[in-house]
């Protein structure tokens, strides 16, 4: 099986780091050359895996943008979001692939292999998958779900409640029983001190490039 080189982007280190380590062991078969936080890609890779942790979904400007980069080869969505219309949508704005964050590290891998051979686009996690514990995210240590950690990143960035609810594709109660939930874990009242609580914690996104394997 030939070797991938891939890059990772997303705009938080946490999330990127932990994806990293998740496809560590696969090396033989890919090789992780790039972390880009916020960042485009710099070097020539084969894919481009675009993970969508509290980041525009793939039928955004940056998933745009990284399919004109020649550099970044083919974009693959990495998301929980299974939704149809923003699968197509996702596609339609040029990703070339559309993984679920259900899937084992060693689906992935074969995903990803897929995409670059043009055996597939879309590869969806088991029906019916709840969130997986794979990977890293800002509060995780805190006791921060994943769900409750993106919506608190997106509080942070200052996003109201619509706005996160059309990002997460929640209903606006779904996201304010979220809130509520992410309010007692951390200890906070009120969203003022929950965005404090983020800018001390890590949950404001990042513009840079980092080292695999650092």
């Amino acid at each position: 099986m030939e070797s991938l080189r891939v890059a990772l982007v997303d705009d938080y280190e946490i999330v990127l780091r932990g994806l990293e380590m998740m496809l560590r062991s696969y090396g033989n078969t890919l090789e992780v050359v790039e972390l880009d936080l916020n960042r485009n890609v710099d070097a020539p890779v084969h894919l481009t895996l675009y993970d969508t942790f509290a980041a525009t979904p793939g039928d955004g400007a940056d998933v745009h943008e990284l399919a004109r980069n020649p550099l970044a080869g083919k974009v693959v969505v990495y998301s929980w979001d299974l939704n149809e219309s923003r699968i197509q949508a996702a596609l339609g704005n040029g990703a070339s692939g559309y993984v679920s964050k259900g899937l084992p590290a060693a689906s992935l891998v074969e995903a990803l292999h897929a995409i670059h051979r043009g055996d597939g686009k879309v590869f969806p996690g088991p029906s019916g998958q709840a969130k997986s514990s794979l990977g890293d995210w800002p509060g995780r240590e805190e006791g921060l779900t994943q769900r409750e950690a993106e919506v608190l990143a997106l509080i942070t960035q200052g996003l109201n409640n619509a706005e996160i609810a059309g990002r997460v594709r929640l209903s606006i109660n779904t996201v304010k029983t979220v809130i509520r939930s992410c309010y007692r874990r951390i200890g906070v009242a009120d969203r003022s001190n929950a965005i404090l609580w983020g800018l001390e914690h890590g949950f404001i996104p990042d513009h840079k490039r980092v080292q695999p394997g650092q």
